[in-house]
Order: structure tokens, then C-alpha cells, then sequence
């Protein structure tokens, strides 16, 4: 099975709380929590993360289709946010809501909305993941 990235993500947390170093490609970013766990809030926490994923691939493949359409939408805006709920099992409900700086037609908007689910990130979301763990 062909690997999605040309190169594996990497992780290192050493003693301070929280702190991990994420190397990708050609950089190096920090995720921490916020302060309310303690954590020294130095970059997003996982949740963040998450949801941050979701939101640039929203917005690229929006992007791309818009400007293959050649629509004028010079602005695309998104806003996240996730619950969970715990009954037999854990579902977790992610709440995205997109606008526009300028008004669009009501059947652009319908279609936008489909392109939007077929972002690769919310096909990732929405289908069955497996997580191969080793030491």
C-alpha cells in the first residue's frame, strides 16, 4: 500500500509537560495544551490539530474548485468546533460552518457544500480508520 506522505511525520517530547516537537517534511512546530491542564499553550493541542487539518483541506479544495469554475469568491471562511458524547460508545460530532465575503447564489452554495464533504481530510473522518501501533 502506497504511504499518503513522501515522508513520516516525527514526535519528541523529553520532560517538559505537554511539550511535543512535530517535525514534517521541512519544518518544525510545537503542540502543547492550554494552561488549564498544564500545558504552557506553545502551539495547538491535539484537538486543535485535528480540527485545523480539516479546516485548511476544506478551504483548499474549495479554493480549487472555485477557481476551476471561475467563480469571483475573492474569501472563504470556516469555523470548528467538535463535542463527544459517551452512551454505549464515543461519538464525536464535528461542527464545521463555512462563509463567504460576498453573497452567493443558493445553487452555488448547494454545490459548494458537496465539494466540500469530498475534501480528502473529511473522507479520511468519515470512513473506517485503523491505527497499526508498534513498539
Amino acid at each position: 500500500m502506497e504511504k499518503l506522505l513522501e515522508e513520516d511525520i516525527k514526535g519528541h517530547i523529553g520532560t517538559q509537560k505537554y511539550k511535543c516537537t512535530i517535525t514534517w517534511r521541512k519544518g518544525t512546530f510545537y503542540m502543547d495544551e492550554p494552561p488549564s491542564i498544564e500545558g504552557q499553550d506553545l502551539g495547538p493541542d491535539p484537538f486543535t490539530a485535528l480540527l485545523a487539518s480539516l479546516a485548511s483541506c476544506t478551504l483548499s479544495t474549495l479554493r480549487m474548485y472555485i477557481d476551476r469554475k471561475g467563480w469571483d469568491i475573492p474569501e472563504i471562511n470556516i469555523s470548528l468546533n467538535l463535542t463527544q458524547e459517551t452512551d454505549s460508545e464515543l461519538t464525536t460530532t464535528i461542527s464545521r460552518t463555512i462563509s463567504f465575503s460576498t453573497f452567493i447564489d443558493e445553487d452555488i452554495k448547494k454545490r459548494l457544500l458537496v465539494i466540500a464533504e469530498k475534501c480528502p481530510i473529511s473522507k479520511i473522518l468519515k470512513n473506517k480508520i485503523l491505527i497499526n501501533t508498534t513498539l
